[in-house]
């Protein structure tokens, strides 16, 4: 490129390339200065005019179009002050919401690129980001209904940290922890919240030299935060997106290796995969481990020292997940594990990609000796490569695997593809499994790329090509939809890369070729042949297209035939174009003789066909017009000469109609051909648009259209896929090298169609011929003259397909721009759109002289007063006029809709075909070629400027059709009339006068009623009624609540409609709105800076002080309008002349009008507050929400005072944090000892509501409420309190209203399916806490009237209520002085202390419920003397079970929100329930159970130095072991026949002590207790392992060898289920390192004691713990000692354990755990050899040591055959051979083999084709004896 700087006088930070290639390219640099200039002035001047919301908005948007266009092209100063303005837009304090997305959108587009801004060129403040955040992710507003956010808000502002935080400054880190680490608390939800703040705001792209003061701070520390939760709690999620984060930024900088296994067990543990024959499974919804995140994680590990140590994980990673793959296993999982497939490769060549081929920028880059080796990347292509051949098949589709399969062939395609290939060649000569064949095809166009261009190192790839495209044609079968759109996408894949050239020739003319060159080239003289049949399967597909007669309308394609069209004639045209000039040749005489000789009907087969003929133009226009264009004209005007009928017929018949249609696509090519035969078209024109037949008319219409298209629009001329031509000598040029050509960005050779004078004036003279007349005819329509429907339809629809085919060449007209302020706008700017051309020289088609467009809005304005006079029923040719109303305002020769669909499709395409490892600019130049014509359609449809007189005169007809007469004509005004909405800012300014008058008139006739509620109602999620302006709302609002002149239901449903979608998508439109001097400083920067110079140029400081006025002026206007709205409703509500359902509507209106920084008007109050009572129970909820909004509302400030933490004893030394119990935090602890129980101590102890403050560490700056006396006053007069709080006061103080308020809250809703509200609550916790205890006396005997009723029917719903006020007044009295907190409590206790007897198992739930509440974020000092109640013996003799676990129930739930800071509680708790562990009743002990869970939850470490004054797990156990010690001994007696019938009698040996498990009347009493205590104990096993944060901890591993003995229990149901759910908890929890020898002892342990079912059960347990567990137990020592086990329990003597081991086995070596070597076959084959001498069958002494060991040996032979059920190993056949030797082996080794014999011939069945070529003859005869069944008679 030529030097940009001096071209523009500025070096532009990033040019959009594609402007380089535009017809008008010379004009564009020009027109780019202009518009940055009016850009950058008119964003300055808005801002220091202080016009935010309009004026801001607008050029914020002109930024966006502009950046658009033109790329980021302006000087590095200007893109920093536009990021610095856009940064202290979006920052503003309380902008108007809806505008923050809209500034932090573009301001993310500005950061995006951050190559090309240094941290040394912007700095970011993070403060105003982290409030803005705070503001809207924690908003206590929100749940209250006061503030209203767009709806996609979370995710812009994600993204805006996203990007801002690359420029905070180095001291943030520092400053970040400071903030938020106090918030960590494991045991509180504001860890979520600390974490989430990390996880987006921590920088982790410092540079190294500041790496210190950047992650250096917090790394170890969060690792081993991470360490700690074992059990995969929610924001573990956080800290792993972190993590991730940060290991890709500082590749190379941080040693990850000590935690590889962790993060691989972890995330193979969340995908929560089935194992092992378990029937218990515990799922957890584990998402955690976001797929791609954590991948980044693994493939930033790869590499370096530690490389070949990650990669072995990736490998065994791969084989443990390999079976889940396979298509034969479906399951939730799939979903999971197809993101891996697909994130895995790409994510490793994204790193390639940086490490070796990306530019250089100021980013990180990574040290040498961390880049991946080529070694390393072979090593991952083959670890993933057997996965992705299995998921190929996947039931889910092969798309998956596809992209997969790409990124790997781009970095090994000599690995990748032949293995691709050969699945490919059998699946296309097979015919009866077309699923495997697009498969296959699906996956053969995603390599094609890098099968065709890697020719260093898979050169054979090329000679593919040809045999694929011949073998694929069958492909193209009519009878297979599916088949012949992949045959296409194939074809066309391979076509678009590969010139279609004939060069055998070259193989005799030059000498320079290599073997491999000769062979391609004599293969290419296939390509003939090739593109000859492809015609033919085309031609057939036609034939077998026709439309037959199927419902619905003929002329209209079904959705497969459209695919199919687009399939078909674009895959034509890449053929055609790529072709040879005599392959060419060929192709189109083969054509010829198609189209010449058939003839089809025209919807489908003749759409197909024609789009043939346009395929043949545009590949080569002079040839096919030559060839087609005389024909076509020749026959259609001797057909019309022959046929005089023709006419006036209404159908012609399909020969005629065939040769109108091919005519009309041939002509879609390059205009200047057709000019030779002007003439004739216009002849053909001439006779046959005016035939009768509609079908007829609209082709000629078309052939119109597409004539005018080809002369006047600019359109590229070539799309091969090089520049050059085809058809120079083999000499000179040979083809094969283009192959798989990238286009070339420095030499595209673009060729445009740029409209010359002749074709203009061709296409002048069809319009003065044609158009001309008809107008001329319609200006002469009158009542008297009237013309017929038909013939005016016709005359449309020439005016119309004109407008479409010459859009481009017909400027807009000149006239009066509309004024804004015309509009109510307030603005300070104009808001004018900057100028875009696109086009040379400007070209006009005019009429008679005049502006052709303004000419045809004339005669369309005639037209519609005639018909709206006279034929108002003419429904068509309204319609027409519409769409012809829309053509004018919109069409400049680009639709919207089609520039999106092609915009997509192009980037979908460029997507499958690009290349992400190496140079991602290097696209296939057909892509490029489409890029550049998008860029110029692009500009378009940007070029529409101007709102002038006439375009709000065609808005008003466009308004009066939308309400017009019928409802296909308003449906399409209504359509347009939204579009203009849309393109012209503010124009529906100009009918809403219009709209509110027709909605409250009562006599506005009904049709026009329903119209304008669809035009208020809009399409898509806005409307008019949510446009943020208070003016509009204003308007419009009480307008809507009086539209109820209609009873119609369809007309109901709208209104239901409207205000369903303003309740919805309302954004609360900004009141106030301040300028900082932050912008204000930007903006004058802005102003001042370099070139281009900003215009206007400098702003004057009278206009400046004017903005300050004008700011405070809309403020003030605002604030009227709102008040104003507001009062209009509620007077609309209390007129009474409402009907019930929009009495409703105006109060739900109301409800949205509620915001936190405006007081809600008084007569708002008092509507509400009267509503409290109403009938309605839908406005008593608004009501009840309002109310309670409202008084957070009023909620007056509550002083705070600082506190000093430390004051009692010193922080831990020298920084370290020590989260947990410390002596400094010991001050906030619950001490029965120091208790609160007089005034002074009340008001000497400082309180502490937050109860995560002080575990992690303190705040820096410690808050806490001011004493009592420093609170705003409680105890007020009427006349102390402000207006909009007497309304409240007044109705509050109303015995009477307050009765009957209670009576309506205390009804029920649904039996049985209502819950505590928080909504009741939070109404009377703000009651109570604006007004103090002034209500209490009218609530005091209601309460107690209600938590006392006992009646059958109502005691739920009334309970409830008492519970929700109770908790209210309970909450809300935070700040009330200690005599009134006193007499509460003295009052309350007593109550709860009754409640606490009387609890029923229907409210037992909202009782919990009530006792969460009323504990949650207090200090629980507060509450002492609800938690001394609540601890006051909760088990007591003589009382049920019920009120037993009820009581249990409050103190958990009370409990369990003061975390750790009541351990004194838990320990006196523990005492008093270690006792009760063998209670009688089962839900007391689950009660007990689930609180032991709660109470030992807090004995928890982050590091070892933690400490904790909350119970310790090991004292409990070691207390409770020494009880359930004698279990583990226990023999069970065998119920029934275990085994074969000769082994039972062996077996039935008990205990030394004889004791059997049967539950006999005399069982002691001290047997039953230990049973029970078990159970208790196993409760809280099964809780404790799901909720605790550390997983199995060494002291919990005794339990195990109870827990495997009781297992198999069968006369006590229940302690089984505790037992099997206790054991599948086990086993799938995480084991530490630390903790896996504890493990091992433990199965020693278990493995020796006497029962055979606890060796069963510990089986179990390991295979699922390996699996869940794999690569802590990878390590050879733990392998070693497992394998060992299972060989040892193979030889059991119970033939149960021996099969369970052979399971295990089996499991063991298909996960990879275990390997397959030759001393383990060894070992089962000498095994196997024991002999058997066969006795004659009734003695039963048979020698069992022997029998023993042959089963053994035969189930570990089993094992591996089973451990492979999808493939065929290499031992596999010898092994199948040997058991087979044991078919006739005495029972049980006889059943072991058949069953083994049945499972292979299952599970290798589909694959058989495959797996027979691992056998020798012989083996497959013996094999296929023993797989098929003898007959029964043989």
């Amino acid at each position: 490129m030529e030097n940009r700087e001096e071209v523009l006088g500025f070096k532009p930070q990033k040019d959009k390339i594609y402007n380089k290639f535009l017809p008008n390219a010379e004009v564009v640099d020009n027109e780019s200065i202009a518009a940055l200039a009016e850009i950058k002035g008119n964003l300055a001047k808005t801002v220091l005019l202080r016009d935010v919301k309009v004026g801001a908005s607008f050029w914020v948007g002109q930024l966006t179009r502009y950046i658009r266009l033109y790329g980021l092209k302006f000087s590095k100063e200007d893109h920093i002050l536009f990021i610095k303005l856009l940064f202290e837009l979006t920052t503003i304090p309380d902008l108007e919401l809806s505008l923050v997305p809209k500034f932090s959108t573009q301001l993310v587009a500005l950061l995006k690129k951050q190559k090309l801004l240094t941290r040394e060129d912007l700095e970011l403040p993070w403060k105003p980001v982290y409030q803005l955040v705070e503001n809207v992710a924690y908003s206590p507003y929100e749940h209250h209904g006061l503030q209203l956010f767009p709806q996609n808000m979370e995710h812009e502002l994600k993204n805006l940290v996203n990007y801002c935080r690359t420029y905070f400054p180095v001291s943030a880190t520092q400053e970040m922890l400071d903030e938020w680490r106090p918030l960590l608390c494991p045991f509180d939800v504001t860890n979520i919240k600390a974490i989430h703040y990390f996880e987006y705001f921590l920088p982790t792209d410092l540079p190294p030299e500041h790496h210190d003061r950047g992650f250096k701070l917090w790394l170890d520390e969060f690792l081993n935060m991470w360490h700690s939760y074992q059990n995969a709690p929610t924001w573990e999620a956080g800290l792993v997106r972190l993590f991730a984060r940060l290991a890709h930024d500082t590749i190379g900088y941080i040693d990850w290796s000590p935690h590889v296994s962790m993060v691989f067990n972890r995330f193979i543990r969340s995908f929560n995969l089935p194992v092992g024959m378990q029937k218990v499974q515990v799922g957890r919804s584990n998402n955690t481990y976001d797929i791609g995140a954590t991948i980044t994680w693994i493939v930033s590990m790869m590499g370096g020292p530690h490389g070949s140590m990650v990669q072995d994980h990736i490998d065994n990673f791969f084989k443990a997940l390999q079976s889940f793959f396979h298509p034969s296993n479906i399951g939730k999982w799939n979903i999971k594990l197809s993101g891996l497939l697909m994130n895995f490769p790409k994510l490793v060549v994204k790193r390639i990609h940086r490490e070796r081929y990306k530019k250089k920028d100021w980013l990180l880059e990574i040290p040498q000796e961390n880049k991946l080796t080529d070694a390393e990347i072979t090593r991952f292509v083959q670890s993933m490569q057997p996965i992705v051949s299995v998921s190929m098949f996947s039931k889910y589709g092969s798309h998956d695997s596809a992209i997969a399969l790409r990124h790997l062939a781009n970095m090994r395609p000599e690995l990748i593809i032949p293995d691709l290939l050969e699945k490919m060649y059998p699946a296309m000569e097979n015919l009866i499994e077309p699923h495997r064949l697009i498969a296959c095809m699906n996956c053969v166009v995603a390599v094609s790329r890098p099968m065709l261009s890697a020719r260093k190192w898979y050169p054979e790839g090329r000679s593919h090509i040809l045999p694929l495209l011949n073998l694929s044609l069958p492909g193209i079968d009519p009878n297979d939809f599916k088949k012949s759109l992949v045959t296409f996408q194939m074809i066309s894949t391979f076509v678009a890369q590969v010139p279609i050239v004939d060069c055998s020739e070259a193989v005799f003319v030059r000498e320079d070729l290599t073997e491999e060159e000769k062979e391609l080239c004599s293969a290419t003289a296939q390509f003939e042949d090739f593109v000859l049949l492809f015609l033919d399967r085309v031609f057939a597909l036609i034939e077998n297209s026709t439309q037959e007669h199927t419902h619905g309308d003929p002329t209209r394609l079904n959705p497969e035939q459209t695919m199919m069209e687009v399939a078909l004639s674009s895959t034509f045209t890449s053929v055609l174009l790529q072709c040879s000039t005599p392959i060419y040749q060929s192709a189109l005489s083969r054509l010829y003789t198609f189209i010449t000789t058939s003839v089809y009907e025209t919807n489908v087969g003749g759409r197909f066909a024609a789009n043939l003929c346009r395929a043949a133009a545009k590949a080569n226009p002079k040839v096919a017009v030559d060839k087609f264009l005389p024909l076509f004209c020749k026959k259609i005007k001797d057909l019309m000469a022959e046929h005089e009928e023709y006419k006036t017929e209404e159908h012609l018949d399909d020969g005629f109609l065939w040769n109108l249609l091919m005519l009309s696509q041939i002509v879609r090519c390059d205009g200047e051909v057709l000019l030779p035969y002007q003439g004739q078209l216009l002849e053909v024109l001439q006779l046959t648009l005016h035939l009768k037949c509609v079908q007829g008319y609209e082709l000629a219409g078309q052939l119109m259209r597409h004539i005018l298209r080809a002369l006047t629009l600019y359109y590229p001329l070539d799309y091969r896929s090089i520049a050059d031509s085809f058809d120079r000598p083999v000499s000179e040029y040979l083809a094969i090298n283009d192959w798989a050509m990238p286009g070339d960005m420095d030499n595209l050779g673009m060729k445009w169609h740029i409209p010359t004078s002749e074709e203009i004036a061709f296409g002048q003279s069809l319009f003065d011929h044609i158009l001309q007349p008809e107008l001329e005819e319609i200006m002469a329509l009158s009542s008297s003259s009237p013309m017929e429907k038909e013939v005016l339809l016709r005359r449309l629809n020439i005016t119309l397909e004109c407008l479409l085919g010459a859009g481009a060449a017909l400027p807009v007209w000149q006239s009066t721009p509309v004024d804004m302020s015309s509009l109510k706008v307030n603005t300070q700017v104009p808001l004018d759109r900057f100028f875009v051309s696109s086009v040379k020289e400007p070209l006009e088609i005019n009429h008679k002289g005049a502006n052709l467009r303004l000419e045809i809005v004339k005669t369309m304005k005639h037209l519609l007063k005639y018909l709206t006079e006279c034929k108002e029923d003419d429904t068509k040719s309204l319609s027409k006029l519409v769409k012809i109303y829309e053509t004018v305002l919109f069409f400049y020769g680009a639709s919207k809709p089609d520039f999106d669909a092609r915009w997509k499709s192009l980037h979908s395409v460029k997507e499958a075909l690009e290349d992400k490892m190496r140079d991602r600019r290097k696209h296939i130049r057909a892509l490029l070629v489409d890029r550049v014509v998008l860029q110029q359609e692009m500009r378009m449809l940007y070029s529409l400027r101007d709102y002038t007189d006439h375009h709000q005169d065609i808005l008003i007809d466009l308004y009066d059709l939308s309400v017009s007469r019928y409802g296909e004509v308003r449906k399409k005004a209504q359509a347009v009339l939204m579009q203009c909405f849309l393109n012209f800012p503010y124009c529906y300014r100009r009918l809403l006068d219009k709209i509110s008058h027709s909605l409250t008139q009562k006599e506005t006739p009904e049709k026009e009623f329903k119209g304008t509620l669809y035009v208020v109602l809009g399409s898509g999620k806005r409307c008019l009624a949510t446009k943020r302006s208070w003016m509009v709302i204003g308007q419009l609002w009480p307008a809507i609540v009086q539209a109820q002149q209609s009873e119609k239901p369809s007309i109901l449903r709208v209104v239901d409609d409207i205000i369903a979608r303003i309740s919805k998508n309302l954004e609360s439109p900004g009141i106030e709105t301040k300028v900082t001097a932050g912008c204000l400083e930007a903006a004058r920067k802005l102003l001042g800076s370099g070139v281009p110079l900003a215009n206007p140029r400098q702003v004057s400081d009278a206009e400046v002080t004017q903005g300050e006025e004008f700011e405070n002026s809309l403020n003030e206007s605002n604030k009227k309008l709102y008040v104003k709205v507001a009062e209009d409703l509620v007077s609309l509500v209390n007129s009474g002349k409402l009907m019930w359902k929009f009495s409703q509507y105006a109060v739900e209106l109301l409800t949205l009008l509620l915001r936190h920084d405006i007081p809600t008007p008084t007569a708002a109050v008092q509507l509400f507050v009267s509503n409290l009572v109403h009938d309605s129970i839908y406005i008593r909820k608004l009501s009840t929400a309002s109310v309670s909004a409202i008084l957070k509302q009023q909620k007056r400030k509550h002083k705070k005072v600082g506190v000093d933490p430390y004051k009692s004893a010193p922080p831990p030394p020298d920084g370290t944090l020590l989260p947990g119990n410390r002596p400094d935090n010991d001050w906030i602890m619950y001490k029965s000892a120091s208790l609160p129980d007089t005034q002074e101590k009340w008001e000497a102890m400082e309180f502490v509501d937050k109860t995560h403050w002080g575990y992690y560490c303190w705040p820096k700056e410690m808050k806490i409420y001011a004493n009592h006396s420093e609170q705003p006053k409680l105890d007020r007069t009427v006349e102390e309190m402000l207006d909009i709080e007497k309304p409240i006061f007044e109705k509050m103080n109303d015995s009477a209203f307050v009765k009957k308020f209670i009576d309506v809250l205390s009804l029920e809703e649904h039996k049985g399916r209502d819950k505590f509200r928080n909504k009741h609550l939070t109404l009377f916790k703000g009651l109570f806490r604006n007004y103090g205890d002034t209500f209490l006396p009218y609530f005091r005997e209601h309460i107690l009237e209600l938590l006392s009723d006992r009646s059958h029917e109502h005691h739920e719903s009334k309970q409830r209520c008492g519970m929700e006020i109770l908790a209210g007044v309970i909450r809300g009295s935070k700040h009330w002085p200690y005599p009134k907190v006193k007499d509460l409590w003295d009052w309350v206790i007593p109550i709860l202390r009754t409640s606490l007897e009387n609890i029923t198992s229907e409210t037992m739930k909202d009782w919990g419920t009530f006792f969460t509440v009323v504990s949650e974020s207090r200090d629980p000092r507060r509450l002492y003397r609800f938690f001394e109640l609540l601890m006051e013996k909760p088990i007591r003799d003589g009382s049920s079970s019920f009120e037993d676990s009820s009581r249990l129930f409050a103190v958990q739930n009370a409990l369990v929100q003061q975390e750790w800071r009541v351990p004194e509680l838990l320990h006196r708790l523990l005492e008093f329930l270690t006792p009760l562990l063998p209670h009688r009743y089962k839900n007391v002990r689950d009660r007990i159970g689930s609180l032991l869970s709660n109470i030992f939850l807090y004995d928890y470490k982050i590091t070892p130095q933690c400490t904790t004054k909350s119970p310790h797990r090991l004292d409990f156990v070691q207390k409770v072991i020494p009880d359930l010690e004698p279990l583990k001994d226990l023999v069970l007696a065998d119920n029934g026949n275990n085994g074969s019938s000769k082994d039972s009698e062996n077996h039935k040996v008990t205990s030394v002590t004889g004791e059997k498990m049967e539950v006999d009347e005399d069982e002691d009493e001290e047997r039953k207790t230990t049973i029970r205590k078990c159970k208790t104990v196993l409760k809280w096993i099964s809780d404790g392992l799901g909720r605790m944060f550390t997983s199995t901890t060494p002291e919990l591993f005794s339990f195990l060898p109870v827990i495997c003995t009781l297992e198999s229990e069968t006369k006590d149901e229940e302690l089984k289920v505790d037992c099997s759910m206790s054991l599948a908890c086990f086993s799938q929890a995480l084991v530490q390192e630390d903790n896996v020898l504890v493990c091992l002892d433990t199965i020693r342990e278990v493995m020796g004691l006497k029962s055979w079912h606890s060796r069963v059960a510990i089986l179990g347990y390991i295979q699922v713990m390996v699996f869940c567990n794999l690569f802590t137990m990878k390590q050879a020592k733990y392998k070693k000692e497992i394998q060992n086990f299972i060989l040892h329990l193979i030889c059991d003597d119970q033939v149960e354990v021996r099969e369970m081991a052979a399971i295990t086995l089996s499991g063991l070596l298909h996960c990879g755990y275990l390997d397959m070597d030759r001393d383990m076959l060894e070992h089962f084959e000498v095994l196997s050899k024991n002999t058997v001498k066969k006795r004659k069958l009734q003695s039963n002494s048979l020698p069992l040591e022997a029998l023993i060991k042959r089963h053994a040996g035969v189930l570990g032979l089993s094992a591996l055959v089973e451990a492979y059920p999808y493939d065929v190993p290499d031992f596999m056949p010898q092994v199948l051979m040997d058991l087979s030797n044991h078919v006739n082996d005495p029972q049980p080794i006889q059943m072991t083999v058949k069953k083994t014999l049945s499972n292979f011939r299952r599970t290798h069945h589909d694959n058989w084709h495959d797996h027979k070529q691992m056998f020798t003859d012989d083996q497959l005869v013996i094999l296929t004896d023993l797989l098929v069944s003898p007959t029964y008679y043989a």
